[in-house]
């Protein structure tokens, strides 16, 4: 099997690859050198590289010219993806409205080859709040999105998506008997609460959105703080209340059904 991998494998392609991956985690940029250096690799061929993307317009020069940083054109075409865009599109105005109501800020999470992805972010009205940029990716087995993503799913599955996934900036290592229990408890809740492994004084809220194959399509999340002046804010509970009706709406307007629906039977 490692021959036959071996065999066909596109060497220019994973070099194009490893400088998109690598710009990616270097929001400032990179000189034509730095990346040469990072990816051990002579400077000629990382300039053709570089050249290449840069006239697919995958990457752009600053405008002194020595740094390449990623474009937005990867982020413009995942959100030609159908199942991604009418979600995005039918989610955002409804989260920015719920987070008026809420004081919390919410997200969008998703899958995509195991990494956990926050597609679109709503923040609170507030003077503060908590937010994920759009584009962050979150751990799998320490945060709600990513339990949440996970619960849903058949066993077969959830192995695959644990040997795919890829391990976020501070994720611990996997303990698969206690990620077990507690995909064990969502479905038997059908939504995660629980003090965030990222964060002091966070609770994360996390709810599944159905697509109508009952698929988990998307998990609609709050990183809940607790006020502690005088504002008069939604409690906890009327939070968990507010998002799961806005996480069930969501599934309804995808054509899905969401057993779990906080307040069904």
């Amino acid at each position: 099997m490692d021959d036959a991998n071996e065999k066909y494998r596109a060497p220019a392609l994973e070099k194009g690859l490893d400088i998109i991956e690598l710009l990616a985690e270097h929001g400032e940029g990179l000189t034509q050198g730095e990346v040469a250096k990072a990816l051990d690799r002579s400077p000629s061929e990382i300039y053709r590289m570089l050249s290449t993307l840069v006239r697919r317009r995958y990457v752009v020069r600053s405008v002194s010219g020595d740094r390449y940083s990623l474009s937005l054109k990867m982020f413009s075409i995942s959100q030609r993806h159908p199942p991604i865009g009418r979600v995005i599109e039918a989610a955002l105005p409804r989260m920015r409205a719920v987070t008026r109501k809420a004081w919390q800020s919410c997200h969008l999470g998703m899958e995509s080859n195991g990494d956990i992805v926050i597609v679109a972010s709503a923040e609170s009205p507030g003077n503060w709040g908590l937010a994920l940029k759009t584009g962050t990716v979150v751990g799998l087995w320490n945060t709600g999105t990513g339990r949440v993503l996970a619960a849903f799913r058949s066993p077969e599955e959830v192995n695959y998506l644990v040997e795919q996934h890829r391990r976020a900036a501070g994720e611990p290592e996997l303990d698969r008997a206690e990620f077990t229990e507690h995909l064990t408890r969502i479905r038997s809740t059908g939504y995660e609460e629980m003090p965030s492994a990222t964060a002091i004084g966070v609770t994360n809220i996390a709810f599944p959105i159905f697509n109508p194959s009952g698929q988990v399509i998307a998990v609609l999340s709050c990183p809940y703080l607790e006020r502690v002046d005088d504002l008069v804010v939604p409690s906890r509970e009327d939070i968990v209340e507010l998002y799961g009706d806005l996480a069930n709406e969501l599934t309804q307007l995808y054509g899905g059904t969401n057993p779990f629906a906080v307040g069904n039977g």
